[in-house]
């Protein structure tokens, strides 16, 4: 590869010319509790609610605790980072436009590309759960889906007559994705608003659960603490937990998504670093 060529993939965007691109009739209307909001609401979902009794079965045993201590330290640090270059960029892009300004455009390029298949594919996955959800409430409520029209494209599904017979489109899923796509159009501080209201109803279910499942704990499940290994790295012992650590990392995710709000937030040098660090501690 010629050397121009070379300097132009690894060609950084200054700094200044990047706060410069923000466009200034995006309005600036998040604070920190909205920024917060944002965070939690990313992180608390599949993660915490089905990794951890897997991990707990699979990997640790009750040193599932250390496996999240682990995993908490790791993304602290990945926060501060965020906090970080939020406040010093702060403008739309995430980590794309750090990774503009840092390393170069062609590494840029493969990061915008990556964000576009992450989140395209957790806000699939998260669409198909919810459809599951949806579907199972309406069912429990009398009311039945056609099974063609409540699962993936192509996929075997069980007629109400015994037969079999291959989905059409998942359409809970899709109407929920347009339904949240909507709402996103209509504006920042309303999408705000609804977070608000949806992180209460988490944290109120997620607060519930433990104070009334704390009447039912039996300490003889904590011993032996750490099981000891299988014989097989990652299956309990030592190895589990940070195998353990490894996949309830996930759990965590979805602070990284709050960068995204720099540029609406109302004082990001103030703002940010709450809402990243202040949804991780929560």
């Amino acid at each position: 590869m010629p050397c121009e060529d070379l300097n132009r993939l690894l060609a950084r965007k200054p700094v200044a010319d990047i706060v410069a691109t923000a466009d200034p009739r995006i309005p600036k209307v998040l604070g920190p509790v909205s920024i917060t909001a944002m965070g939690i609401g990313a992180i608390i979902g599949g993660g915490i609610f089905i990794f951890t009794g897997t991990v707990a079965a699979l990997n640790a045993g009750p040193a599932i605790v250390l496996s999240f201590v682990l995993a908490a330290i790791a993304c602290a640090f990945v926060g501060l980072c965020y906090a970080e270059l939020s406040t010093f960029l702060p403008v739309s892009g995430s980590t794309y436009t750090y990774t503009y300004a840092t390393l170069g455009e062609f590494a840029a390029w493969i990061i915008g590309w990556d964000l576009i298949l992450e989140y395209a594919i957790g806000g699939a996955a998260v669409a198909v759960g919810w459809s599951g959800y949806f579907t199972s409430l309406l069912h429990a409520l009398g009311v039945s889906l056609p099974p063609r029209l409540a699962a993936a494209t192509g996929q075997v599904v069980t007629l109400a007559d015994g037969t079999t017979a291959t989905a059409i489109v998942n359409l809970p899923a899709a109407a929920i994705v347009l339904m949240i796509t909507v709402l996103l159009v209509g504006g920042t501080k309303e999408s705000a608003r609804l977070n608000n209201i949806m992180v209460a109803v988490k944290l109120t279910v997620v607060l519930a659960f433990i104070g009334l499942g704390a009447f039912y704990v039996n300490t003889a499940n904590w011993h032996p603490f750490i099981p000891p290994n299988a014989g097989t790295f990652g299956t309990f012992g030592v190895s589990g937990i940070v195998r353990g650590a490894a996949i309830v990392f996930i759990a965590y995710v979805g602070f990284d998504a709050v960068s995204n709000c720099a540029q609406e937030a109302r004082r990001p040098q103030r703002d940010m670093p709450i809402g990243i660090l202040g949804s991780l501690a929560i």
